[in-house]
């Protein structure tokens, strides 16, 4: 929310590859006028909004001409390039009939993992609310490298919501919301209308990309709605076909898809990449009374801590930290190597050195 408005309602809107193109990965302009008329009656009634959206490497293939969409990283990237450039006047376009103005801002997870990336683009699209400009946002594919295979704008968009206080996240996707189980091989699965608690959203989980031209799926979307939950954002998942689902999934109205109610508890930019976006590249396995240490007197893990470990990992990447029980206990950035902890095992308490600072610590069993 921008700092000289704060009675404005804030949102953030993501719409996916499957979406916003179709199959041959054309744009979709019956979807891209649904949403900026969608937006621009929003702004109209003060809501600050900001667009996350999928589809440059699909539309990017459709300009090639391509039958299928390549699986090889520089050619992906190149697509991007091409692609972006045509989504983005397609909503500029369609924005200019409305009176309106979209900025396109690029970003990738390093933006949100270092502090000073992270501020430079809080910053960037803060100003543009404040000018009254709907920032159009997109994972940066064309330069991407890991993230291209593994991001998704999912995650982004929560990430994004979190950077400038939104109070709302709407992901738009191609079914009705979350499931008992899944619709399409299901006929008893029942939609969940809302998810209260955050130990609920913790144990659920959901099949992975739905569709070809996407990278997302409702796995993805559990994860972003986990993201905003952790920063007191409430979350909605819909249908993005759904007759005016933007503005009522902003305006709470009734039976509009699932909501993830924000929970009390909220984390920094940095805790959030840790415990839901970042990947993990190795795991340790921690006795009880470290369990309990971390759990009950908020301490840092010590290498005299740890039982096992899996995976090679360097000092600063993410790994999971698990119980005896193979229980998730926590989420961190490694103060050591994995080389470094293998050779500490075996020294005393007193020389033990530190394995996660509990600042790079996100606890994550139980309520916390």
């Amino acid at each position: 929310m921008t700092q000289n408005s704060a009675h404005k309602l804030c949102a953030v809107i993501k719409v996916g590859t499957s979406s916003i193109t179709h199959a041959d990965g054309t744009i979709n302009d019956n979807m891209v006028v649904a949403l900026c008329r969608q937006i621009v009656e929003l702004k109209n009634a003060g809501v600050e909004v900001l667009l996350v959206t999928s589809g440059a490497v699909a539309a990017g293939v459709a300009a090639m001409g391509l039958s299928e969409r390549p699986s090889d990283v520089s050619t992906l990237q190149a697509l991007a390039a091409i692609g972006q450039s045509r989504l983005m006047q397609r909503y500029n376009d369609e924005f200019a009939l409305h009176g309106a103005i979209g900025a396109q801002v690029l970003l990738v997870p390093h933006d949100f993992a270092d502090r000073q990336q992270y501020l430079h683009a809080r910053q960037t699209m803060l100003r543009l609310l404040e000018l009254g400009v709907v920032p159009i946002v997109n994972e940066n594919d064309a330069i991407a490298n890991d993230e291209i295979r593994f991001g998704d704008n999912d995650r982004i968009a929560a990430l994004v919501a979190h950077s400038v206080s939104a109070d709302v996240l709407v992901l738009l996707t191609d079914q009705d919301g979350l499931f008992t189980s899944d619709p399409r091989y299901n006929d008893d699965a029942q939609l969940i209308a809302e998810v209260q608690s955050s130990s609920d959203l913790l144990s659920i989980s959901a099949g992975s990309a739905g569709t070809a031209r996407g990278s997302g799926g409702m796995a993805s979307k559990l994860s972003a709605a986990r993201i905003a939950s952790w920063s007191g954002i409430r979350t909605v998942i819909a249908r993005a076909t759904k007759e005016n689902v933007v503005v009522d999934a902003v305006q709470s109205r009734s039976g509009v898809g699932t909501t993830f109610v924000g929970r009390d508890r909220q984390l920094s930019a940095r805790k959030l990449w840790i415990a839901f976006a970042a990947e993990t590249t190795g795991s340790v396995v921690i006795d009880e009374g470290a369990t309990q240490a971390l759990l009950n007197r908020g301490t840092s893990l010590l290498a005299v801590g740890v039982v096992s470990f899996t995976g090679q990992f360097e000092q600063g990447e993410v790994v999971e930290v698990l119980s005896e029980k193979g229980e998730l206990v926590a989420r961190g950035a490694s103060a050591i190597s994995s080389l470094e902890l293998s050779s500490a095992k075996g020294r005393g308490a007193d020389h033990s050195p530190l394995v996660v600072h509990r600042d790079e610590l996100v606890l994550l069993m139980g309520d916390f």
